[in-house]
């Protein structure tokens, strides 16, 4: 027997009896129709009873065990000691409040305890980030006998699906380069799991690729990383996801995707672009300085020939074309910086 039915026909019964007592009041004003009066409020009140019951019972229950299920942890561990709070204040205030005269005595306090419940609610919700990373901070200079900072454990960063494919952020947070929490959402988890679940071997393996990372990260002991259940209500992309869940949590996304680079910074959202980072801390070159550079292969451009340094930096050979497999010093002529990286333009020594 589901838990609506039974309630359904609780309520009627309930209800029935109700509207009998009812009906037999009403019928003392015209006796000659009391059990009319009966019969009819009773069966009304049973109606009643079998359609309403749930809208008060479990449908309730239900929108609560749903509200609960997507509040992220940390909203409700927050709430709960907001409110904890609230009613410490509450109670270490209403013996004084008690002793004001009537009615402000019997009043106050019990108006207290629900401002004071709402404020502490309210106000530990709103810091709720703020509260973990202080957790997450006490938690670190425990196991670490007290090296890890302030700065360290306040900061929280979401991942992006695709730098967790990239795979470089696992060799980036193990340097230290990252500090805080790496806050990864349930939803940036699903898109992964169904990319490594996909019909395509290219995409399985990258999202495989990326299963591998998070492990890693997950055991390295330099890096905290939380998974949350934390969702955005009312949007279906994870890109859009991140970004209000960025707004609303007032933290960087590391990402290297670009589309979603700018639509965060249109936004007002601060971005962690692993592709700049690596970008920055290319080797730094000069023009006229001279490189050692072997050439692997042909320029899109006429007579060009194209090698590359150890960092990955793309050069291109002015009269190269010729000299492929062969190891020449040439002299830089130009350095651009691109979307897709820094390219160098160089010619050969004389």
């Amino acid at each position: 027997m589901s838990s609506d039915f039974f309630f359904r026909l609780l309520g009627m019964i309930i209800f029935a009896i109700v509207g009998a007592f009812w009906g037999n009041w009403l019928g003392r004003f015209n006796p000659d129709f009391v059990l009319l009066y009966t019969l009819t409020v009773s069966l009304v009140g049973a109606l009643f009873g079998l359609v309403a019951t749930p809208y008060f019972t479990t449908r309730p229950i239900r929108a609560l065990k749903a509200l609960l299920a997507k509040m992220a942890a940390e909203t409700l561990f927050s709430a709960t000691i907001g409110l904890v709070v609230g009613l410490v204040i509450a109670a270490l205030l209403s013996f004084p409040l008690s002793l004001l005269p009537t009615p402000f005595g019997k009043i106050l306090p019990f108006i207290g305890v629900l401002l004071f419940c709402y404020f502490g609610v309210s106000l530990f919700v709103m810091r709720q980030t703020d509260i973990g990373n202080l957790l997450n901070g006490i938690s670190a200079r425990r196991e670490e006998g007290g090296q890890a900072n302030w700065a360290q454990a306040s900061r929280t960063i979401l991942l992006d699906t695709s730098v967790i494919i990239d795979g470089r952020v696992a060799d980036i947070a193990k340097t230290g380069f990252l500090p805080g929490t790496l806050l990864i959402p349930r939803f940036v988890l699903n898109e992964l799991q169904y990319i490594a679940d996909s019909s395509d071997n290219l995409r399985r393996a990258r999202g495989r690729r990326g299963m591998e990372v998070l492990s890693e990260l997950q055991k390295a002991s330099s890096v905290v990383v939380r998974i949350s259940d934390i969702d955005v209500e009312g949007v279906r992309e994870v890109d859009d996801k991140l970004v209000i869940l960025a707004r609303q949590l007032k933290c960087p996304i590391l990402t290297n995707d670009y589309n979603l680079n700018r639509i965060a910074e249109l936004q007002g959202v601060s971005i962690l672009n692993i592709n700049e980072l690596a970008n920055a801390v290319k080797s730094v070159v000069l023009p006229g300085e001279t490189l050692a550079i072997s050439i692997i292969q042909e320029g899109k451009e006429q007579n060009q020939g194209v090698g590359y340094m150890d960092d990955g930096t793309m050069v291109v050979v002015e009269n190269g074309n010729k000299l492929i497999g062969q190891t020449k010093d040439v002299t830089v002529t130009k350095v651009l910086q691109t979307a897709a990286g820094r390219m160098i333009f160089a010619r050969l020594e004389d």
